[in-house]
C-alpha cells in the first residue's frame, strides 16, 4: 500500500533563526549605526575648508577616531545581559 505522506503546515515548518539573534541586541545595531553617522560626519568636516584648516586637522581625526576605536568595537563586544548572568552562573 502506499503510504501518506504529512503536508508541512506552518506549524510544523522550522523557523529559521538568525544566528545574529543570539549575540546582537538592540544596542549593538544602535552603536554600529552611531559609528557610521560619526564616519560620515568625521570624513565631512576633513572635506569642508582647506586641507590645513583647524577642522580638517584636529577636529576630524578626533572623531574619526572615536568612531574607528571605540563605537565599532563597542558595538561588536557589547553582550546581552542574559549572556553576561548565564555565563557568571555557570561559574559559580
Amino acid at each position: 500500500m502506499a503510504q501518506k505522506i504529512k503536508k508541512k503546515t506552518a506549524a510544523t515548518k522550522k523557523k529559521l533563526v538568525s544566528p545574529f539573534n543570539i549575540y546582537w541586541d538592540k544596542k549593538n545595531y544602535l552603536f554600529l549605526f552611531l559609528g557610521f553617522a560619526l564616519l560620515v560626519v568625521g570624513y565631512y568636516v576633513m572635506s569642508i575648508g582647506s586641507w590645513d584648516s583647524t577642522p580638517s586637522l584636529i577636529l576630524s581625526p578626533i572623531i574619526l577616531v572615536i568612531a574607528y576605536i571605540l563605537i565599532f568595537p563597542m558595538s561588536i563586544f557589547a553582550k546581552k545581559k542574559e549572556a553576561v548572568d548565564k555565563s557568571k552562573e555557570e561559574i559559580k
